[in-house]
């Protein structure tokens, strides 16, 4: 199966990855985001939903029949072996919806949202021919995470405890954008690196692509 040159993000949690994929979009570039997928998969109706019940109990759904993602969130960043086993259910249908949406991108290049990338690394290798970070500090992301999902200190650290480090990112990356300032500064650094894309795609795209 063929499939266009693609740019994997990630970054750690709260970092700006939405942000960053949105001016990606605007641009031009086709946007997969895999947090976008596992909302389907557990939503109503959701293709994950028998296994995670069979794992969870009926009580992990919320009144609309959709996965309780906050109180599995908090579950899961109590409990080592509850991650592991919802893992074990999604990143196997989230990798599969992947190369189904890959497949159909008409785009002069995908960008692919994995906020998991180098803990999967080994999944989403095949698919990816470069790697972009978007990059804060630590003390910045809790206070980010804390703002925007209304958590506590506590939980925000089990959280980014529970995800590769800083440093184990910055080292699989080929590009960094630097989201420790000026928000207003995203736009010109994606632009910039949408120009470059362009190029590389522009040769990589003259050869069939195996993913």
């Amino acid at each position: 199966m063929s499939r266009p040159y693609c740019v994997a993000l990630t970054g750690g949690l709260a970092c700006g990855k939405s942000s960053v994929a949105a001016v990606f979009a605007r641009l031009g570039a086709a946007v997969i985001d895999t947090d976008a997928i596992a909302r389907e998969l557990t939503g109503p109706q959701g293709a994950a939903l028998p296994a995670i019940i069979a794992a969870f109990g009926p009580g992990c759904l919320n009144a609309a029949g959709a996965l309780d993602r906050a109180a599995m969130r908090a579950r899961v960043f109590q409990d080592a072996q509850a991650r592991r086993r919802i893992e074990a259910i999604l990143h196997p249908l989230i990798r599969a919806r992947v190369g189904e949406q890959l497949a159909t991108v008409q785009a002069p290049y995908a960008v692919l949202v994995v906020p998991l990338l180098v803990e999967a690394w080994a999944d989403y290798r095949p698919l990816v021919d470069r790697v972009l970070v978007v990059d804060c500090e630590e003390a910045e992301q809790i206070r980010r995470v804390m703002e925007r999902d209304g958590i506590d200190a506590d939980l925000a650290r089990r959280m980014l405890a529970a995800q590769a480090s800083r440093a184990q990112r910055l080292a699989l990356a080929d590009d960094v954008i630097d989201n420790r300032g000026d928000p207003r500064a995203l736009p010109r650094q994606v632009e910039a690196l949408h120009s470059r894309y362009l190029e590389l795609a522009a040769v990589a795209n003259t050869l069939p692509r195996a993913g």
